[in-house]
């Protein structure tokens, strides 16, 4: 990063919180890295985005934001407009490429152009998601714009009618064709995927099973064939390249390991991916030999406008 490299113990401004559904995701994030970076010698300043962010980050002059938002405010462009409204470098990718990887279906459309696999979806009213089946089940009913399985509805085969939507639904939902077999997830950071995680659940990869104790088992390095290893990598870099990201981002899979490769398919990719040191990326990072506390120096220098 330019400009202030040779400040002493440079200040970091670590974003966290906020307002989205994913709010205490986020604060487990960012109270993980800020102490990370403490301990690399940086001086830190926890910052719950709020109404003021744009004052009390001036009022900070940081030397650059390590941006651990998650979900919709801080993941999908808004806050990174902010911030290159303030001139202040920021970690992760700029406003384009995370408002494109945070809306599914664009996202979808951006996979195809560049002849990833994606599966079948729509954007429709919830409340006609409520009434009818509009896809043959099995399908999944979700928003189109939140992360790590806010509001995921899965409508099994022999389902006797369509899912009872909870009211907090967005007015558009996505219903997409569900994929039966493994959850695999590859973390890109830079230009370099770092793996692939293979995560064991009892039943659907939702949000109690990302962050309850307990509620899934992650295999790393990932017991799969070679060709399925270093396709979810290809993939995962070329989701990254295709959508303009920057930094560290994370792309997940279902792989149904009966058709081969044909059954390998992209769900998304999540431009601001978990940082405790147990979440998915940073247990690849360790995998590949970066520490968490490397890795979080190595975003936040990696840090820029304009991204």
């Amino acid at each position: 990063m330019a400009g202030q490299s040779s400040r002493t113990s440079p200040t970091v401004a670590v974003l966290m919180g906020g307002i989205s559904a994913e709010r205490e995701v986020s604060l487990s994030s960012g109270k993980a890295c800020a102490s990370a970076l403490r301990d690399q010698g940086y001086k830190v300043v926890e910052v719950d985005a709020g109404p003021s962010l744009v004052q009390c980050l001036q009022s900070i002059d940081p030397y650059a934001v390590l941006n651990c938002l998650h979900g919709r405010w801080g993941e999908d462009g808004c806050v990174q407009g902010i911030l290159e409204w303030v001139g202040i470098p920021y970690s992760h990718s700029g406003v384009l490429s995370s408002a494109l990887a945070m809306d599914k279906q664009r996202s979808k459309n951006i996979y195809r152009s560049v002849k990833l696999p994606v599966v079948d979806s729509i954007i429709v009213p919830a409340i006609a998601a409520r009434e009818k089946h509009l896809m043959k089940p099995p399908y999944v009913v979700k928003p189109n714009n939140e992360g790590s399985s806010v509001g995921v509805y899965v409508v099994h085969e022999n389902s006797s009618g369509p899912p009872q939507l909870g009211l907090d639904m967005p007015e558009l939902v996505m219903v997409e064709a569900y994929v039966e077999g493994r959850e695999l997830t590859t973390t890109v950071m830079g230009n370099r995927p770092l793996g692939v995680t293979d995560i064991i659940t009892d039943g659907w990869y939702d949000y109690d099973a990302k962050y309850k104790p307990g509620g899934s088992r992650h295999v790393i390095p990932a017991d799969i064939p070679n060709n399925i290893f270093y396709l979810c990598q290809e993939y995962a870099l070329r989701a990254h390249n295709a959508l303009g990201c920057r930094g560290v981002s994370r792309t997940d899979f279902r792989w149904d390991e009966s058709k081969g490769v044909a059954g390998l398919v992209l769900l998304e990719t999540n431009t601001q991916p978990g940082m405790t040191p147990t979440s998915l990326a940073p247990e690849q990072a360790i995998a590949a030999g970066v520490t968490f506390e490397e890795l979080c120096t190595w975003m936040v220098e990696d840090a820029s406008c304009h991204r």
